[in-house]
C-alpha cells in the first residue's frame, strides 16, 4: 500500500492516503534519528485533521496554522495538483516540509525514492533538499483524519525529499515547492508573512 503526499508534502497515499492507508508492516523500535523524528512528527501533524481543515488539502492557506508544534512550523504539499497559499509564520520559528514523501512498506519506499524528484525556491533562490531513505517512524493519527482515517498509533517506514529552513527574517517571503514520484505530482506557492507573535491578553478570571 502506498501512502504518499507530495510537494514538500509527504504522504498522501497517492490520494488513497486521503481515503485511508494502512500502516504497513510493523518494525522493531530503534533509537530515532533526527530525520525519523521529523518525519514522524510531520505525519502526525498531517494526520491530526479531517480533509476540510487539513493543511495538505488546503486551497488558500487558511489551515496552515492548524495544530502547529511549538518548536517548528510545518508546511504541506497537496494530495496531487497545485495550490497557492498565504500563511503567517511566527518569528523565530524554523520551517520544515517535504517536497514529496511517503510512508508504508519498506520495499515500496525504496521504489518511491527511486522515482522521487523535487525542488524548492525561497525568494527566487534554490534550496537543496535532504534525501531521507527508508527510516522507522512513529505516526499518531486522530479519528477521521485525512491521512489514515483512524485513531491509531503505529510504526512504519518513512522516506522522502525534505527541506529544513532556519527561522526567516521578518516580512514577506515567496516559497515555491514542486515534488513528484510516480503518478503523484504536486506544486505549491506559499506567500509567507513572518511576524512577531501578538501578545495574548490574560484570560478573564472565572468567578464561581
Amino acid at each position: 500500500m502506498r501512502c504518499t503526499w507530495g510537494t514538500a508534502g509527504l504522504a498522501v497515499l497517492a490520494l488513497a492516503s486521503a481515503v485511508g492507508c494502512g500502516p504497513g508492516p510493523l518494525t522493531v523500535a530503534q533509537p530515532a534519528s533526527a530525520s525519523a523524528e521529523l518525519q514522524g512528527k510531520w505525519w502526525t501533524w498531517a494526520a491530526s485533521e479531517p480533509e476540510e481543515t487539513n493543511p495538505v488539502a488546503d486551497d488558500d492557506g487558511s489551515a496552515c496554522d492548524r495544530n502547529q508544534p511549538e518548536d517548528v512550523w510545518f508546511l504541506a504539499g497537496t494530495f496531487g495538483g497545485e495550490a497557492e497559499r498565504e500563511c503567517t509564520v511566527p518569528a523565530g520559528r524554523p520551517i520544515a516540509f517535504p517536497l514529496v514523501n511517503y510512508f508504508g512498506d519498506g520495499q515500496d519506499c525504496i521504489a518511491f525514492m527511486d522515482d522521487a524528484e523535487g525542488s524548492a525556491l525561497l525568494d527566487g533562490s534554490p534550496v537543496e533538499p535532504e534525501v531521507y531513505e527508508g527510516e522507522s517512524i512513529i505516526v499518531q493519527g486522530l479519528e477521521g483524519n485525512a491521512i489514515t482515517g483512524a485513531r491509531e498509533r503505529f510504526t512504519t517506514t518513512g522516506c522522502g525529499l525534505w527541506v529544513q529552513l532556519p527561522a526567516l527574517g521578518l516580512g514577506q517571503h515567496i516559497l515555491k515547492i514542486i515534488g513528484r514520484s510516480g503518478d503523484l505530482s504536486v506544486g505549491v506557492e506559499y506567500r509567507l508573512t513572518v511576524q512577531e507573535p501578538s501578545e495574548s491578553s490574560e484570560p478573564p478570571e472565572l468567578s464561581v
